[in-house]
């Protein structure tokens, strides 16, 4: 029997979308762990599994409490407090979680797995102390699998939200509901939500609801439900087919006379992040040459540098991205200038 939701008005009206970068570490990191070979994220795996590993990060703090399958403590998915939190928004209140939740959340992890590691035994004895230290692999993990993508992973979650904002805006919000996912359907002011072990109703949940899209989401849904804050549906985000497709420069010429010939080369060349040894490498320009252009480019905002254990990443930014569109011709929602041949970016 499906878990029902029921909304009054005032439930209907707190249902709001959010961007969430802890559902983003969670389902990746899961992804990760898995050992899947999802085709969707195959171009991200092969290049982040190994910079993961060897970071250690396998073997971790959320490694323990993330596992394969199967629950993930509420603590590290706090409610959104706006549209599009940052990471350090979120790990603040990751932080903030009264100690008694934390461990309520970890002994019902103890239960699912049959016990917790060593780490997270010790998070359970002192969450005060503890939490600090995992908030320092997440933000690790972040810069090391997540930040060097950030700008197109946020574009497929901000369509996404724009699709779904135009389906309420011609159709209602039942229609919204009712359409998310296969597993959910909404009739007489009730959401229902198939294979949801718990109870889901507003006897054991907070007001409204929270509807958080993920680019490395499997096919179900996720819920947490924690009140006093409203319930979450997360969910796999439309258009996530198309994130790693790697789009060809065309109009080079004239990007090239507005940044110049290297700079514009290497704005190009990252379509997938890299270090200033593979940028040298596959550019011909010498290190120095493009160690004094990536920083140009950063300056301007088109590059963000991310470490990576002993290396560093260089990415574009959604700046990076519009510019090169617009040299290429290639606008929102064009096809043009793009393949799904060659590696992530």
């Amino acid at each position: 029997m499906p878990a029902e939701l029921e909304f009054s008005v005032a439930d209907l009206a707190r249902t709001r979308f959010a961007v969430s970068p802890m559902w983003q570490v969670g389902t990746s990191f899961r992804l990760l762990v898995s050992g899947a070979a999802d085709p969707l994220h195959r171009r991200w795996l092969e290049q982040v599994r190994p910079r993961f590993t060897a970071a250690g990060l396998h073997q971790g703090w959320l490694a323990e409490l993330i596992p394969p399958a199967g629950y993930v403590p509420d603590f590290l998915n706090p409610a959104p407090t706006g549209p599009g939190p940052a990471l350090a928004e979120e790990l603040d209140a990751v932080l903030a979680a009264p100690a008694d939740r934390v461990r309520r959340d970890l002994g019902h992890l103890a239960r699912h797995q049959g016990a917790l590691g060593p780490r997270a035994r010790s998070l359970h004895a002192d969450p005060a102390s503890r939490s600090a230290r995992l908030a320092e692999e997440i933000e690790t993990y972040w810069e090391l699998a997540l930040a060097p993508y950030w700008s197109r992973i946020r574009a497929v979650l901000d369509a996404d939200i724009l699709h779904r904002a135009r389906q309420v805006a011609g159709h209602g919000a039942g229609r919204l509901l009712n359409e998310l996912h296969p597993l959910a359907s909404w009739d007489d002011n009730v959401l229902r939500v198939v294979r949801r072990r718990r109870t889901l109703s507003r006897d054991t949940a907070g007001p409204g609801l929270l509807l958080i899209p993920c680019a490395f989401k499997g096919p179900g849904l996720s819920t947490r439900v924690s009140p006093p804050d409203p319930p979450q549906l997360a969910y796999r985000a439309r258009g996530v087919g198309t994130l790693w497709e790697r789009r060809t420069v065309t109009g080079g010429a004239a990007l090239a006379a507005v940044l110049g010939r290297s700079r514009a080369r290497l704005l190009a060349e990252l379509d997938t992040p890299s270090t200033t040894t593979e940028l040298a490498r596959r550019t011909g320009i010498s290190m120095a040459g493009v160690s004094q252009n990536l920083t140009a480019l950063r300056d301007a905002g088109f590059v963000t540098a991310h470490r990576a254990g002993r290396v560093v990443l260089y990415a574009r930014t959604a700046v990076g991205e519009s510019v090169l569109a617009a040299g290429s011709g290639d606008g929102p929602g064009s096809t043009a200038g793009r393949s799904i041949d060659g590696p992530v970016g």
